[in-house]
């Protein structure tokens, strides 16, 4: 069953949304959301991508990875998001545990393939930006949302609050992936007779660059507002 990952394997794949689909199916999705937001190692995981090509194969999935067969595509929409959303409040849950427990440990840690302490600097940077609204809106946020609850954690805040704020953005991301990437399917294919299907590369490109468009406006923009001081 689990040839397929000695076989003909490169890590490239994991960035491919299909590759999951078609090797793993619902319960491996559920795994990479679930590392993508509580795993420090799952912060390259394709989170975004992965969830709205889930939603375009949402029949599928279901059918084949809970066994039910229903006619309804809302449903079977609701079903995957329920699902996928307690992957992604426990994932965050685990990340925030993390935190807790390691605290300064990490800031002072090295640099590693699998830990990258820029990208901790850059979540808890979000998060005095935002306070616990950054809770919610790291889950858009590539890098950001698998470093933001580990943050939440070394800061100390409040479990009753964390776990608001888990609950709305794992629901939130997780549901408006899914609905968008199923009824975009739908209108598209029924407007221009144009399947996605079989274009998931464009899907995959055109939301790497929407959901980094934040973080590279901020890079650029930051440079231009600090200009090298130095003279010749």
């Amino acid at each position: 069953m689990l040839d397929f990952i000695f076989l003909d394997f490169n890590w490239m794949q994991l960035l491919q949304p299909q590759w999951y689909i078609e090797n793993g199916g619902l319960w491996f999705i559920v795994f990479a959301v679930f590392a993508e937001t509580g795993l420090f190692a799952g912060f390259f995981l394709p989170g975004d991508s992965l969830l709205f090509v889930t939603g375009i194969f949402s029949n599928d999935l279901v059918s084949e990875g809970l066994g039910i067969h229903v006619s309804s595509s809302f449903v079977n929409l609701v079903i995957l998001g329920i699902v996928i959303s307690l992957a992604g409040i426990i994932g965050n849950y685990v990340g925030y545990w993390f935190g807790k427990k390691s605290g300064p440990f990490l800031f002072e840690r090295k640099d590693t393939f699998l830990f990258k302490k820029k990208y901790l600097l850059q979540a808890k940077e979000f998060y005095d930006t935002h306070g616990g609204g950054a809770i919610v809106m790291a889950r858009f946020i590539p890098i950001v949302r698998t470093f933001a609850p580990i943050v939440a954690g070394i800061v100390g805040m409040e479990t009753k609050k964390f776990t608001f704020y888990n609950i709305a953005g794992s629901v939130a991301w997780v549901f408006s992936m899914l609905f968008a990437g199923h009824y975009l399917q739908q209108l598209v294919l029924g407007w221009f007779n144009f399947d996605l299907k079989e274009h998931l590369e464009v899907i995959v490109i055109g939301i790497v660059l929407i959901t980094t468009a934040p973080i590279l406006f901020k890079l650029f923009f930051s440079k231009k507002k600090n200009p090298s001081n130095d003279t010749v």
